[in-house]
């Protein structure tokens, strides 16, 4: 089974050819090909390259480019606007990109966007017309993300983040894993699959970060390994952890067995989105 990482970001370095929205805490620049020679470093076959919004926002111009020179290695996310009223034109239009996969939305609070705001459901229709799996970034507004996961059943939504509330710097919040019971109901909706990204983050010790695999037990337990994705989100984990350090202890835990390994990293992902690499490319 290929090993498959549910969550990275690439970009190139902030220019006027292609500003960034913001600045985040993030390495100058970590191109495709950057990217894909640190996935070959550690035995990462193929990753889904999430457009990073911190960024780019809406515009996922440099994934296209990322998939269009590894379309072996990268398949691509593009984030959607709730506010365009023309979205499922923008969705429509992004099936039909090479390499595309998914689409993203957010409720957080940097958005203050309610839950009931007509632009999401408008996506969340869309995603089913065109056949594409939901990713949705709730931390933090877990019971809000649930109403909308309730609310559109045909909808295939792919929790990012473990839904929980993820550290940019050092050291993990006190209480990492507070919202764990709500993820864990979360797990009785056959719509949706979870993301086991940055959990590496969560560790209140130094690396492998051995007390992650309680909780993760709990998950795996409640959703099941074929429901579960793993993925490093790197690079916005860059600050809590390397990416070296983001895999290793997923492949090196004697608390998997080698059929839940290969479910847990690649297969559960390859099955939600409906793609597998091929290093051949």
């Amino acid at each position: 089974m290929p090993i498959i990482d549910s969550q990275v970001h690439a970009y190139e370095a902030n220019t006027l050819q292609r500003p960034w929205a913001t600045i985040p805490n993030w390495p100058g620049h970590v191109t495709g090909d950057e990217m894909v020679a640190a996935m070959d470093a550690v035995g990462v076959d193929g990753a889904i390259m999430i457009s990073p919004f911190a960024m780019y926002r809406y515009d996922a111009s440099y994934a296209e480019e990322v998939a269009r020179r590894h379309p072996g290695r990268m398949a691509i996310v593009k984030p959607v606007d709730p506010d365009d009223e023309n979205v499922a034109d923008v969705i429509a239009k992004w099936k039909e990109t090479q390499g595309a996969v998914g689409i993203r939305i957010f409720l957080r609070e940097e958005e203050k966007r309610a839950a009931d705001h007509p632009g999401l459901d408008r996506i969340c229709k869309a995603a089913v017309r065109y056949d594409l799996p939901l990713n949705f970034l709730f931390w933090g507004r877990v019971e809000e993300g649930m109403q909308i996961i309730d609310r559109h059943p045909e909808t295939r939504f792919i929790v990012d983040h473990l839904g929980l509330l993820q550290p940019r710097v050092p050291p993990a919040p006190a209480q990492p894993w507070a919202d764990l019971p709500k993820i864990l109901d979360l797990a009785k909706r056959p719509n949706a699959v979870i993301k086991i990204s940055g959990a590496c983050t969560l560790s209140r010790e130094p690396y492998p970060f051995p007390d992650i695999w309680d909780p993760l037990k709990r998950i795996f337990d409640a959703w099941g390994f074929e429901r579960c994705l793993w993925g490093t989100d790197w690079t916005r984990a860059f600050a809590v952890v390397n990416y070296e350090q983001a895999v290793k202890p997923f492949l090196e835990t004697k608390t998997l067995s080698d059929s839940e390994r290969a479910m847990l990293m690649g297969g559960a992902c390859a099955k939600a989105y409906g793609w597998s690499p091929s290093k051949s490319s």
